[in-house]
């Protein structure tokens, strides 16, 4: 999608996101490409924090907080109250949207994900992973990746921050043979938009699991959270992917990853990793790279 074709109105503006905030320049994307006739369902989480401060909510469309671990199964109610709506007005073109966290995608909600999916609800849901529980304090989820200090996995004497791999819920979802999932990152916006836009135009339900950087998480500037979010596809250590028909498709392949060192070093949740956590970051990053060109079209 050009980005003039975008929706000329706002439907999330005057949050109270930190300054950088990747997850809410993914929302805000998201709804520039759905429209004034999508309905957002989100969990407890940053977005939800952010984006309902009465008396002023932030949402230009309509918006609902869901429990926790109930994102999913929420939009599986508000698609269907949709759907009978519409059938009524004459019109199709809604949107049930779903925006949660990781710690409330690859955790907490899971299972109602799982459980929409084995339904074929016509829903998107959309992950903007910061990568821990950053509205709570900064705590590991399962998508906190390998060597990540936390406040639940601190950086000592005897343990070098998270030791865990990140969960795979591009993957978690896929084995699923939904219609259609993708990665992103708010450092390749158009991609990320292309992808939401797609994804509106498919039935069934959908996923895309965009990074979103948080500098106050990540330890990085406010002003290079585009940056961040670009570089970690660019070393490798995120790739943007797609899943459609059974199938897996790279949708950036990169001739030569830049340093995995130099994304590291210059976060301070990963400052205390030594020469060898490095090492075995990118000796993992290869092997996973090594694995999907030689599988995926």
């Amino acid at each position: 999608m050009n980005a003039s074709a975008l929706d000329k109105n706002e439907y999330f503006y005057g949050h109270k996101a930190c300054a950088g905030c990747g997850g809410s320049l993914a929302v805000r994307a998201a709804l520039k490409v759905l429209g004034e006739r999508a309905v957002a369902v989100l969990p407890a989480g940053c977005m939800s924090a952010v984006g309902f401060n009465f008396p002023q909510l932030c949402f230009g469309n309509n918006a609902i907080i869901s429990m926790f671990a109930g994102t999913a199964s929420m939009l599986t109610g508000v698609e269907a109250g949709l759907r009978r709506y519409a059938r009524r007005k004459g019109y199709k073109d809604f949107h049930a949207v779903g925006f949660a966290g990781d710690g409330g995608t690859a955790d907490i909600g899971i299972q109602a994900l799982s459980g929409a999916i084995d339904r074929g609800d016509d829903i998107l849901y959309i992950c903007y992973d910061n990568e821990a529980y950053m509205n709570t304090g900064i705590q590991k989820s399962g998508l906190t990746p390998y060597g990540a200090r936390t406040t639940t996995t601190p950086a000592g004497a005897n343990i070098h921050g998270n030791i865990r791999p990140k969960k795979n819920m591009f993957e978690i979802v896929a084995a699923h043979d939904i219609p259609y999932a993708a990665t992103a990152t708010v450092g390749y916006i158009n991609d990320f938009i292309n992808k939401v836009e797609k994804a509106s135009k498919i039935r069934g339900t959908k996923y895309i699991h965009v990074i979103a950087p948080c500098p106050t998480g990540w330890g990085i500037p406010v002003s290079d959270t585009v940056e961040v979010a670009r570089e970690i596809a660019d070393c490798g250590l995120w790739y943007l992917a797609e899943y459609e028909n059974g199938e897996y498709r790279l949708t950036r392949d990169p001739k030569e990853f830049t340093s995995a060192e130099a994304y590291l070093r210059r976060q301070g949740r990963f400052k205390h990793l030594t020469d060898e956590d490095i090492a075995t970051i990118i000796d993992s990053r290869d092997r996973k790279w090594e694995r999907i060109r030689k599988e995926w079209k």
